[in-house]
């Protein structure tokens, strides 16, 4: 691929746009905003100057409401010798542009599993799609030159390419995408009008589950609208157990010891259920899940810190497989966990002792 023209300069297409820059291929800008392809532009992504003829590969980063538009209007003006889009679902846009009657040999349908709770140019990256899936949804019809474009696309942006049909897709992104995001704002939407004694309580657990609930309401309207019947469906699979333990919860409450034997029970059962969810989630680099040694030391909010912690880490020979950091209400400190091989906790242990750290058991 030589040449690329991204139409939708936000988040996902500028990171696209600034990955292919960085290995040399030509991308032209567009959107409908000038000021947004400029901002692209300026940051590195490429031109907003419009291409002189066909480039090697379409890319259209725009709402998925709009997807099909705006596929057809540059398939029509023959602006490529190939056509993608990024948009969170696949079978609604493949089935308008069919309706159209355009031949789709040159098209194939892709979505990058990435993204970042801020939208736009400036919240660009061009390692964003770094060793993340990034889903093609071919057909028979598509060529195989469009393909290996798209396959080109994955591999500058260092993603990983999975090869899915449309609406095995739709169904799979509603479940661990679509979904997961209305019920975080749904347990976010409980803080609003929360005491604020309440609020100030709030730990790592409760970031955690509502940290996707900050992206922009305007961009999830148009995902699920989208893809409302496999959201649907999910939403009420969690409905009837929300109903379940809800039940559960009141015969805890109850004095009689069977109805309260009887709850325990159920609320056991959708702990264990989520318990065996929750493994099947993939670990670190889409692997396996492994279970890790915790060491939490007590820092202070000061500049260094961090590197300070990862160069004693270093120093003792120990990898750090994953952190984080639970911050402390009213001070100028937090907690760090940093999650080791089981074998490997005891040796940071000591070490970071021997440097100074306070260590929490």
């Amino acid at each position: 691929m030589r040449t690329a023209l991204v139409i939708g300069t936000g988040l996902i297409g500028t990171s696209a746009a600034l990955a292919l820059a960085a290995r040399g291929v030509t991308v032209h800008l567009a959107d409908h905003d000038p000021e947004q392809a400029r901002t692209a532009a300026a940051l590195g992504a490429g031109t907003d100057e419009a291409p002189e003829g066909p480039v090697d590969l379409a890319i259209v980063a725009a709402p998925p409401a709009l997807v099909a538009d705006v596929l057809a209007d540059a398939m029509e003006r023959g602006l490529a010798r190939g056509y993608i889009d990024v948009a969170s679902v696949k079978g609604g846009p493949r089935r308008e542009l069919e309706a159209r009657g355009l031949d789709l040999s040159a098209y194939i349908g892709t979505h990058p599993m990435s993204g970042r709770e801020k939208s736009g140019p400036l919240a660009a990256t061009g390692d964003l799609f770094e060793g993340r899936p990034w889903v093609l949804t071919p057909t028979r019809d598509t060529d195989t030159e469009v393909l290996n474009l798209a396959l080109e696309l994955v591999s500058h942006c260092r993603a990983v390419p999975v090869v899915m049909d449309a609406d095995a897709h739709d169904r799979a992104v509603a479940l661990v995408s679509h979904m997961p995001h209305l019920v975080s704002s749904m347990v976010a939407a409980r803080l609003e009008h929360a005491e604020e004694a309440a609020v100030r309580l709030c730990g790592q657990g409760i970031r955690d589950v509502t940290r996707i609930a900050a992206s922009d309401p305007r961009m999830w309207i148009d995902i699920l609208s989208a893809n409302p019947g496999p959201v649907a469906d999910l939403l009420g699979d969690v409905a009837a157990d929300l109903e379940e333990t809800v039940r559960a919860l009141r015969s805890l409450q109850s004095s009689d010891d069977d109805k309260r034997r009887e709850g325990s029970a159920g609320i056991e059962a959708v702990l264990r259920r989520g318990n065996a969810g929750q493994v099947r989630v993939p670990g670190k680099h889409g692997s396996a899940p492994r279970v890790y040694e915790t060491v939490v030391v007590l820092i202070d909010d000061q500049p260094g810190q961090l590197a300070r912690i990862f160069a004693d880490a270093e120093r003792a020979g120990v990898n750090i497989e994953d952190v984080r950091i639970e911050h402390a209400t009213g001070q100028q400190a937090g907690l760090m966990q940093l999650m080791v091989e089981p074998k490997a906790a005891p040796v940071l242990t000591a070490a970071l002792k021997e440097r100074g750290w306070a260590i929490r058991q």
